[in-house]
């Protein structure tokens, strides 16, 4: 005997089928709202504990991942208001970093092409690295983490191509045009002890005209309990921006892995200062699962354009390359 089903349940199970599937449109509509106004304002993300706000621009360009699954649940869900409210995290999205996806311009008669990479100082073949550096036909390369056992190593390998080169501390860059004015760049942060040597200038003869060079390796970052430790990284990038504030030349070509994001306002008082990347995403740390751009290339006076990773080489970071528009 087959017994029929009472209408009246059947009835109420619809209305309270649909109720629920409303709630849960509505929760994904206001998640999407939240993820854009965190994206669209990202400053104002507070920093006093934990420098929570540069934690989240450290990796900012991944909230497109959280985006995509709303956009995944909406459309399981059938929520016409999810689906609508999913455009505007799509389009703050777009806004900041869709230009970044856009193929880079052909390059002009100006330029110059600069490799920066942090070769590490447990690097088991260095001369490998420096092969597969040469490779990238750059005019200019920067080398941080570079320890005494090593440094022959590059030296040797590089003089070839790149006659010229200046290393003051662990870091150091090679050049195919003459270079002048070598000195060391302080960035050493209060309570680091003495000998911490991480930043070099040096002008460039390049046939375009002068350019002033730096190399530099800001203190690491932590992420931790307590949020993210980047106080000593913080002040030594101040140091670096009123250095590169008081250059004199007008061209300057920064080259450094400076353990941030540009996105991190921690790296603001370079940033404001100088042109960043304007096409790739280029993630270049770690290597064996990138996630973040922590290796830069940035300019004054002169435009950075496409930006872009190399193979990896024997380095827990990979290698980036850029070509440099002067004038």
């Amino acid at each position: 005997m087959v017994e029929r089903a009472d209408p009246g349940v059947a009835s109420v199970a619809r209305p309270v089928a649909a109720a629920a599937g409303g709630r849960r449109g509505r929760v994904l509509a206001a998640s999407a709202v939240v993820l854009a106004g965190m994206m669209a304002f990202h400053r104002g993300v507070p920093n006093a504990v934990g420098r929570v706000g540069s934690l989240l621009e450290s990796f900012l360009p991944w909230v497109g991942v959280l985006v995509l699954l709303l956009f995944v649940a909406a459309l399981v869900r059938r929520s016409a208001v999810a689906l609508v409210a999913v455009l505007l995290p799509v389009g703050v999205w777009v806004h900041l970093f869709g230009g970044l996806l856009l193929p880079g311009a052909e390059g002009g008669g100006r330029e110059l092409v600069v490799v920066q990479h942090n070769v590490s100082d447990e690097n088991r073949d260095p001369a490998a690295t420096a092969r597969a550096l040469i490779e990238a036909g750059a005019d200019l390369v920067a080398l941080e983490e570079l320890v005494v056992p090593q440094l022959p190593v590059y030296e040797k390998a590089l003089a070839a191509d790149y006659p010229h080169h200046v290393v003051r501390g662990t870091v150091g860059f090679w050049s195919k045009y003459p270079l002048s004015g070598e000195r060391l760049v302080d960035i050493k942060p209060p309570g680091i002890a003495e000998g911490w040597s991480r930043g070099v200038r040096a002008v460039v003869d390049s046939p375009y005209g002068d350019i002033a060079v730096y190399a530099a390796h800001l203190p690491s970052v932590r992420v931790g309990a307590g949020g993210l430790a980047s106080e000593r990284r913080d002040e030594s990038a101040e140091l670096l921006g009123r250095a590169i504030a008081a250059e004199s030349v007008d061209t300057v070509i920064l080259l450094g892995d400076l353990n941030g994001a540009v996105e991190d306002r921690g790296l603001a008082p370079l940033t404001s200062r100088l042109n960043v990347a304007e096409r790739g995403f280029a993630f270049s740390f770690p290597a064996s699962l990138p996630l973040a751009r922590i290796d830069q290339v940035m300019a004054r006076s002169a435009t950075v354009g496409h930006i872009r990773t190399l193979p990896a080489t024997g380095s827990d970071h990979l290698p980036v390359a850029a070509r440099v528009t002067l004038g």
